[in-house]
């Protein structure tokens, strides 16, 4: 199977070939013709499977074979509009339209809170075919009548799920209510919980259901492993399995930005190079630590959740969770980062006695057990009670310039980090450093994106 036997055009074709890319991953054989179509989707499919080239590449190809809807006063019109939860996955996702639609006469942009909203206003006075944003900046254009909505002509909701664990739902009902009943209309999810299913029903016509693998399901080629641990140890078994087995570029995940900031610190004192990211870190202070660890000089990132979404490292080797998550969904999240494009990839937990709920949750989740080993050295007290877990404290954090509603139940309050828009002010990252969206994210078509 190739790109142009999916209907693609030459020009299209071209601009993935030039970057690479020859096959298409599962997703995208199943997604393009769908979407080439004209018919609602739902899509499922765990990270690093390709997905966002499935919407982007058939997106492009139907825009650029129709012209404009209708007469165009003042004001050119958005004709497809593209809403995910993060800064930094709308920065990759508007990457991908630009590289592969290189020799189309398409225009794209990406629109985020965090930074001023003069340059957007004033791109928007620009031609934008595509429009890839987070709700909440996406709303503040609309009070302030920068932007049009009216002639939309396909929506595309990435990674609905964490949207609905950001607390977006309302967001995302604003935003439906201004866009033109006639539409086409794609929901990418990597899981489908009831919230999913219901905010499906309401938005898709007749869809097509397509999912590349069993939901909830983490990459086949990352290795699991749980390592049990007294919580005062953790930090000490986390730089002994760093130093002991000569580990490099780790993405390590905390609950809270607090703790991400304290354990980078430590580490740093244990001679190991580490660095936080999180939604209170400057947006030079997280571009320079993604950078850095991008290129293999830094060793260790901590990062909490919501700041990771967007990170997307080749052959990225290890990922620990220094704690367990709240929400077992974003176990699979966080340890698909690793094993993506069908790499080998290994997922560690430290788990002190805190936590066993929480993995048990896990485990129910992905209907497996995750094998367990002591390791020598660093055996948890058998008589330790377990203490309350502190919540997770916004995430990727910061206003981030979207979201108005409060977090969903079962996100663990502040967790919904970028979703509460009374939160401060506070800049993160614009992926500046972010490697080339590829059909599959950055290699060959076989996965890295969301």
């Amino acid at each position: 199977m190739s790109f142009a036997s999916l209907g693609l055009s030459d020009d299209i074709v071209r601009a993935v070939t030039e970057l690479g890319y020859t096959e298409p991953t599962p997703i995208q054989t199943q997604a393009i013709p769908v979407v080439l179509s004209g018919r609602d989707l739902m899509g499922g499919a765990q990270t690093g499977t390709g997905k966002t080239a499935g919407f982007t590449l058939p997106i492009l190809q139907r825009l650029s074979d129709r012209s404009v809807k209708g007469p165009s006063t003042g004001r050119p019109p958005v004709r497809a509009l593209v809403l995910t939860p993060t800064r930094e996955l709308a920065a990759q996702v508007e990457e991908s339209v630009r590289n592969y639609g290189k020799y189309l006469k398409l225009t794209s942009m990406t629109m985020f809170g965090g930074v001023s909203i003069n340059p957007q206003i004033k791109q928007l006075r620009s031609r934008v075919d595509i429009l890839v944003a987070t709700p909440g900046r996406l709303l503040d254009h609309i009070q302030q009548g920068t932007l049009d909505l009216s002639q939309v002509e396909i929506l595309v909701l990435d990674e609905a799920d964490r949207m609905l664990d950001m607390g977006f739902i309302r967001d995302i009902k604003k935003i439906l209510a201004l866009l033109p009943k006639d539409r086409q209309n794609l929901l990418f999810s990597a899981t489908f919980s009831d919230e999913i299913k219901l905010l499906a029903d309401s938005l898709l016509k007749s869809p097509e259901l397509i999912e590349v693998a069993r939901r909830n399901a983490a990459a086949e080629t990352i290795s699991q492993k749980i390592h049990p641990v007294d919580r005062d140890q953790k930090r000490q078994l986390l730089a002994h399995l760093i130093k002991q087995n000569n580990w490099f570029q780790v993405l390590v995940f905390t609950r809270t930005k607090h703790g991400a900031n304290r354990l980078a610190e430590q580490l740093d004192k244990d001679g190991i190079s580490a660095l936080a990211i999180h939604g209170n870190k400057s947006q030079g202070a997280r571009t320079r630590a993604l950078a850095e660890f991008k290129e293999g000089t830094l060793q260790v990132l901590v990062a909490t959740d919501i700041a990771a979404r967007g990170i997307d490292i080749d052959q990225l080797p290890h990922v620990v969770n220094y704690e367990l998550p709240n929400v077992p969904e974003d176990y699979v999240h966080r340890i698909g980062r690793t094993g993506r494009a069908g790499a080998v990839g290994e997922a560690v937990s430290l788990v002190c006695v805190d936590e066993k709920k929480l993995l048990a949750d896990i485990e129910r989740v992905m209907k497996r057990q995750i094998p367990s080993e002591v390791v020598p050295g660093f055996e948890p007290d058998p008589n330790a009670k377990p203490e309350p877990i502190q919540q997770r404290s916004g995430g990727g954090g910061g206003r981030q310039g979207q979201g108005r509603g409060a977090p969903r139940s079962g996100s663990s309050g502040a967790g919904a980090g970028q979703g509460g828009r009374t939160q401060s002010r506070q800049p993160a990252a614009q992926a500046g450093n972010h490697n080339s969206r590829s059909p599959a994210g950055g290699r060959r078509p076989t996965g890295r994106h969301h």
